[in-house]
């Protein structure tokens, strides 16, 4: 036991070093800055406040004007750094399938007027309606997800959205791109199970399937309480037997309202689950569902016949939620037909994973700090997100290194069940015994400055909150919905 131990860490000592390199090579200017860059972000005590205390960190060997210049005038190979990513192992479900979840996250710098391609960023906040609409910089995150309840993700991707930009095109052509990253790295290869997608609402799940046809891939996305979907087109000899005069057969079968419970007849599969948190859940399943689509907004430039998409939906119900909230049935589309009972357990299963990816989110922004810096222009924006993905990449593959030193009043747990946070406290000890290509620092002298009493005579040019689309037109306000209609059909 204690050999097959040491091999392990043996094993994980060489992946973190070999990582640690391939990371160097991708910083083609500045790499000595970035890289203890990242380093001090993984051996400071406590969560990451602010690039001035990064530049205090021992690990930290140069000052805090090389740390703004690494950032500023710094250049990141970012397609080499994403095809490191997809080398690199990866967490899989019990049945050896690869699940990805795709989710928007907001750099928030509502007070920041200087600043360049912002756009308004939906955020949650606390009670009903209290949603709000804040300026800020969004990016698509693509992560692979583990079995079981964790706080673990293996982060693959990053893309800041554009003002204006269409969400369902951009996350299309990340998702294709990040497919096509794991199969030139043989993480899939044929006979391999698809490799599930998992998005939440507010993605058009059904184009985005449409769009990745021909890829390994199958889309479970979350739909909205009040769609409509249609049924599979009736046949001639179908149709003749309910309309004996004739007349032009219909291009969509009958409609299944997810709010009108007579039109869901019978359903394909049904499965009950006894879990620890939400009690009782029980999915049920229609086959070959599909939304009626019309020739206006994504599809009004569609050449030829609108496609008919068909898939499952699943309708998910639980006995309570941990937190107390109102408890609604979630529904959920999967671009899969056939759906067996298997199928319908791995799908909400999977579905319910997709919230690992928010305390990836959490641990990005609360202890590694990626929305603290007050940074000018999205291009550093960018160099600071790939360096906090890198720095979250080796939390990852730390794991089976670390050693948990826990606070007096935590809890011990086992050395698979640490947590990323825990991880941190430890890696200060690590970093010692992996490699470190970054150079030592030259001797320099800081720079004059602005002489003391002169004023700024070039003012930063100020920009707009997401004014114009990515087509070129002018913004226009969305009309305001009154309060106390009834809800829109949705198909």
């Amino acid at each position: 036991m204690s050999l097959l131990h040491d091999a392990v860490r043996v094993e994980s000592l060489t992946l973190l070093s070999r990582f640690r390199t391939d990371f160097y090579d991708c910083l083609t200017a500045r790499a000595d800055a970035l890289f203890e860059l990242a380093v001090a972000v993984l051996c400071t005590d406590g969560p990451v406040r602010s690039l001035v205390e990064l530049a205090l960190a021992p690990e930290h060997r140069r000052g805090h004007g090389s740390l703004y210049g690494g950032l500023n005038r710094g250049r990141i190979d970012i397609g080499r750094l994403r095809r490191t990513l997809a080398g690199l192992p990866l967490p899989k479900a019990a049945d050896g399938r690869l699940v990805l979840a795709v989710d928007v996250s907001p750099w928030l710098r509502p007070d920041a007027a200087t600043v360049p391609d912002r756009s308004f960023c939906h955020t949650y906040g606390r009670g009903e309606a209290k949603h709000q609409m804040m300026p800020g910089w969004p990016y698509s995150i693509v992560a692979a997800l583990e079995a079981g309840r964790t706080s673990w993700t293996a982060v693959l991707d990053a893309v800041r959205l554009q003002p204006g930009a269409d969400l369902t095109a951009i996350t299309t052509v990340q998702i294709r791109e990040v497919v096509e990253r794991l199969i030139d790295a043989g993480q899939w290869t044929e006979g391999d199970p698809q490799i599930l997608v998992v998005l939440d609402s507010g993605y058009d799940a059904p184009r985005i399937a449409h769009l990745l046809a021909g890829l390994p891939v199958q889309i479970l996305g979350r739909l909205r309480s009040d769609r409509v979907m249609r049924r599979p087109t009736p046949s001639r000899e179908e149709f003749f037997l309910v309309n004996p005069k004739g007349g032009r057969p219909p291009k969509h079968g009958g409609e299944f309202v997810f709010g009108d419970p007579t039109t869901w007849g019978t359903e394909q599969a049904v499965t009950i689950t006894d879990t620890r948190l939400y009690g009782k859940a029980t999915a049920q399943a229609w086959d070959r569902l599909h939304p009626r689509p019309t020739r206006r907004a994504a599809w009004l430039d569609h050449d030829g016949p609108l496609p008919l998409i068909e898939g499952t939906v699943i309708r998910l119900a639980v006995e309570h939620l941990p937190s107390g909230g109102v408890n609604k049935p979630v529904w959920l589309w999967w671009s899969g037909t056939g759906a067996t009972t298997a199928d319908v357990d791995r799908c909400w299963q999977s579905f319910l994973r997709r919230f690992d990816l928010e305390h990836t989110f959490r641990m990005l922004k609360q202890t590694l700090g990626w929305t603290r810096p007050r940074l000018r222009t999205s291009a550093a924006a960018d160099r600071w997100t790939w360096l906090v993905i890198a720095a979250q990449t080796q939390l990852r593959l730390a794991r089976p290194l670390a050693t948990d030193l826990r606070r007096p009043w935590e809890k011990p747990v086992q050395p698979d069940k640490m947590t990323p946070a825990r991880v941190r406290r430890g890696f200060r000890n690590l970093r010692t015994t992996a490699c470190s290509p970054a150079g030592a620092p030259k001797p320099t002298r800081p720079g004059p400055g602005r002489p003391p009493g002169s004023k700024n005579r070039r003012p930063a040019t100020r920009h707009d909150v997401g004014r114009i689309l990515a087509t070129g037109q002018a913004y226009t306000r969305p009309p305001h919905h009154k309060v106390g209609t009834k809800p829109r059909r949705i198909s």
